[in-house]
């Protein structure tokens, strides 16, 4: 008989506190609640999820981060540091729902619009949806992976830069796993950095918090509320457009190697 699953949609938040450009960013207060709380509210916002749970690492510096998920009523799981795809796949297992959707903890400006809508589009046989082309704002990142296909990634994958990217195993692999391309409805605006990675990130991320929530009382602003405040103070964009996209996974995939 085929197994029945109850969660079709499982959300794993990654997050730690160990970051080597920004230490503890996840916890850094943004208009009152740290930037862990606001990715988790805006991602809850989302109609079409089941279930939410934030996935951290064994190190004792995530001992806050932990805590900080049980005053917000928040599953977490604590796994691997290192083998991030490990982390995924076990804490995926413990639920086995049809759909790992993966979001990252440094990005407070998360659209849960653009989540259900990448819910609403996923067709029934795809394994893997995600921005295979570039068309979002850094910092709005989403992948869904269906479930099998992320047993498959965990069971197979050998490079250090597969098992710390999650995802890297199942892109690099078309002929194994059927892709599906999830394009960002505005067009012309990828080129914008609104992930929480370095101070100046943080320097922006707060300037919009305090427009919109601070002074307006307004926790549920969306892409386009923000693109309508650059759009009235451009010089937002100079604050931190001196960063590379992505630079983390440059970094791995240039010192790559095959684990034991």
């Amino acid at each position: 008989m085929e197994e029945v699953r109850l969660v079709k949609f499982l959300v794993l938040i990654q997050a730690r506190c160990g970051s080597s450009r920004l230490p503890n960013k996840v916890l850094k207060d943004i208009c009152g609640k740290t930037d862990l709380q606001w990715v988790i509210e805006r991602v809850k916002r989302s109609k079409n999820i089941d279930e939410v749970m934030v996935i951290t690492s064994i190190e004792k510096n995530n001992l806050p981060l932990i805590q900080k998920c049980v005053e917000l009523d928040t599953r977490v799981f604590v796994g691997s540091e290192n083998d991030v795809l490990d982390r995924y796949y076990q804490a995926a297992k413990l639920i086995k729902p049809e759909y790992v959707i993966r979001i990252t903890a440094d990005c407070p400006l998360f659209d849960w619009n653009y989540l259900d809508m990448a819910i609403e589009q996923i067709e029934p046989d795809t394994d893997y949806m995600g921005e295979l082309t570039v068309s979002f704002p850094d910092g709005l990142d989403l992948e869904i992976i269906k479930y099998t296909a992320l047993e498959k990634a965990w069971e197979e994958a050998k490079l250090a830069s597969e098992r710390e990217h999650v995802t890297q195993y199942i892109i690099k692999h078309p002929e194994l796993f059927k892709h599906q391309n999830f394009e960002c409805p505005i067009e012309g605006i990828s080129n914008l950095r609104w992930t929480l990675d370095e101070d100046e990130d943080y320097e922006l991320i707060s300037e919009i918090y305090q427009h919109f929530v601070a002074s307006k009382g307004m926790e549920d602003f969306t892409t386009e509320d923000v693109l309508g405040l650059i759009k009235e103070k451009p010089e937002l964009l100079n604050i931190n457009s001196k960063f590379a996209r992505n630079e983390g996974l440059m970094k791995s995939l240039e010192n790559d190697y095959v684990v034991s």
